[in-house]
């Protein structure tokens, strides 16, 4: 029997590859294994995120200048546990992230999206 395939790496596309290393970095604690101008590889316990440049100007630069609703802008969503949602947000913000819409309280926990320096959606998780 063959083996089963096993995940590289999550890929991303950046604009500005050495700033989105250290969103990741600063915001969510991920290790940088390589960051030059054009590739990154970030690793968090078992996962790696591989950050690739791109010259794509379809997007405007700062999307909080547009309404992404509009103009249904959809990328990957990368999902993270998170011990103290509140800090993390915050920590997001200062370097560049948006909230999309309120932390939720439910039942199993905090739950929010925010969306990163180039607009991928990153889903946190704080467990009750």
């Amino acid at each position: 029997m063959a083996a089963a395939a096993t995940l590289r790496w999550v890929l991303q596309m950046h604009r500005d590859v050495p700033r989105a290393a250290r969103f990741y970095a600063e915001g969510l604690d991920f290790s940088v294994n390589v960051c030059t101008l054009r590739w990154a590889e970030l690793q968090s316990g078992p996962l790696k995120l591989a950050l690739m440049h791109t010259n794509d100007r379809s997007r405007p630069l700062s999307f909080l200048s547009t309404n992404l609703a509009s103009q249904r802008v959809y990328s990957s969503m990368l999902s993270f546990t998170v011990p103290d949602i509140n800090s993390t947000v915050t920590k997001l913000l200062s370097l560049g992230a948006e909230l999309d819409g309120p932390i939720k309280h439910e039942i199993t926990g905090k739950v929010a999206a925010v969306r990163c320096i180039d607009g991928h959606m990153l889903g946190l998780y704080e467990p009750a």
